[in-house]
């Protein structure tokens, strides 16, 4: 469990994973319907800006925030 402005590091177990992926994988949104909304209604940032992409590739180091939720891509 995290707590409020911290960090939780996701392992993705290589290089590369794009965003909508990444919300599911680390347990922020169940549904890739879920994931289409909320990308588009600007509700996701990455490294602090919103970003309307689902297929944006993220890569280690790069921070996802939803609803106050923090994680940081690893490798």
């Amino acid at each position: 469990m995290t707590t409020p402005g911290s960090i939780e590091d996701v392992p993705i177990g290589g290089e590369m994973i794009r965003l909508g992926q990444f919300l599911k994988f680390a347990g922020l949104l169940d549904s890739g319907g879920e994931v289409k909304e909320v990308i588009a209604e600007g509700m996701v940032t990455v490294n602090g800006e919103v970003d309307l992409r689902r297929g944006r590739q993220l890569h280690p180091g790069d921070i996802i925030e939803f609803e106050g939720h923090r994680r940081r891509v690893q490798p």
